[in-house]
């Protein structure tokens, strides 16, 4: 069916910032999937189950413990480590769940997902790497005690309503540190994933090495999936514009051994997204070169004229050092990856 902007729209309203469109010239490209399908819906469940739990008394001092939460999310972090184990090598792609109904549900599944291949990347051990997912998945948990005018208002938020929203931080750990199952530590990532190195950061203002490596990571990640996620109030960013905006605070807000390492597990360009080269020809990434992410394999489409390619041919960016991505072809968009933000 043709994509109009009616169908845009409806598709934007249920949350759904890109999809994937179907063309012969690209039928043999496969997106590679990081979690299976059983794990994203039971991710989501539990998700969804957690957060509503401690959304049920917001405010109130917390006297309840849920045992069962703490059992059931461990479970699913053990499935995404698992999902990721298959393929270590694999890069940090956008994912686009279509069954999400809350973007905080899907922000924490993506935070936890790419932040767990990092902490893999970084040889983790699975009791590390169980801690950590831990800590990214519940890392906003205390934004159930955020009221939801505050939460989801579609502007810019008052100094008052941005004092309230950053109090998600100790909330969190409040609601986390007693919880059966749940690390301390993970509890602490909640706390601390909005501290920044030059201390500017809250709710402490720790800087450097007061700040723990799971916090640091979480960080990076976090800033990273809400730049590149689409919102009421702006539109998502593309991966290597967030990528850039982050490597801006190199060194000052983020740690640079981390922050490189994150670039070169990033699929700047995804599969499927159209792009412009320096030649003039347009083409769409159809594989990604891990070790020079910024150089994918491209077929491409036209010539430098813009004409369609009766014989649409794949070039290794990697081995054609004068050929270069310049920008993303948003005329090519619709025969790849569309983003819709």
């Amino acid at each position: 069916m043709e994509l109009t902007s009616t169908l845009i729209r409806r598709l934007e309203e249920c949350g759904i910032s890109f999809l994937y469109i179907q063309d012969p010239r690209m039928s043999d490209v496969e997106i590679p999937q990081l979690l299976s399908d059983e794990t994203q819906r039971r991710a989501i469940g539990e998700i969804r189950n957690a957060f509503r739990e401690f959304t049920e008394q917001p405010g109130r001092r917390k006297s309840t413990t849920y045992p069962y939460i703490g059992r059931n999310i461990r479970q699913v972090i053990q499935m995404i480590m698992e999902d990721l184990g298959r393929n270590e090598d694999a890069m940090i792609m956008l994912m686009n769940m279509q069954t999400v109904d809350h973007y905080l549900f899907a922000h924490s599944l993506n935070v936890c997902v790419y932040t767990t291949m990092l902490g893999i990347a970084m040889g983790y051990n699975s009791d590390q790497l169980l801690t950590l997912g831990l800590g990214a998945l519940l890392h906003d948990i205390g934004k159930t005690q955020i009221s939801m005018q505050v939460l989801l208002k579609p502007g810019m938020l008052t100094s008052y309503e941005f004092d309230e929203m950053k109090r998600h931080t100790e909330r969190g750990f409040y609601l986390l540190k007693d919880e059966p199952g749940i690390p301390l530590l993970a509890a602490h990532c909640a706390l601390q994933h909005h501290e920044r190195l030059n201390g500017t950061g809250y709710p402490r203002g720790l800087k450097g090495d007061e700040i723990h490596d799971y916090a640091k990571l979480i960080g990076i990640v976090d800033s990273y999936d809400a730049m590149t996620s689409h919102r009421v109030y702006r539109k998502a960013m593309l991966p290597h514009q967030a990528v850039e905006a982050l490597y801006s605070g190199s060194g000052t807000l983020y740690d640079t051994a981390m922050l490189k390492l994150f670039r070169d597990r990033v699929a700047i360009y995804p599969i499927g997204i159209g792009v412009k080269l320096n030649t003039g020809h347009r083409a769409v990434v159809v594989d990604i070169n891990a070790a020079c992410a910024h150089r994918p394999v491209v077929r491409v489409l036209t010539d430098e004229e813009g004409r369609d390619l009766g014989e649409p041919f794949d070039m290794d960016l990697s081995k054609n050092l004068t050929v270069m991505v310049t920008s993303i072809d948003f005329e090519e968009q619709n025969k790849g990856s569309v983003l819709l933000a």
